[in-house]
């Protein structure tokens, strides 16, 4: 049987953190910035832990 791949895309985007958890950047944050007030922006920076329902799947995405 052949070895796993992991889903390189998936790599990408998310990160595993020491203790397991899935981190990844907000969604909202690309396109129409001049829409979105200053507020709004700011609160969508940084990284998130994923929601639990997202975790089975991207695990399984990156070989986990």
């Amino acid at each position: 049987m052949p070895k796993m791949k992991s889903h390189t895309g998936m790599g990408k985007r998310v990160k595993v953190t020491g203790k397991g958890k899935i981190v990844a950047q907000q969604a909202g944050l690309r396109h129409h910035m001049e829409l979105k007030p200053s507020s709004r922006t700011r609160r969508l920076t940084g990284t998130v832990e994923l929601a639990k329902a997202d975790v089975k799947r991207i695990k399984k995405l990156l070989g986990r």
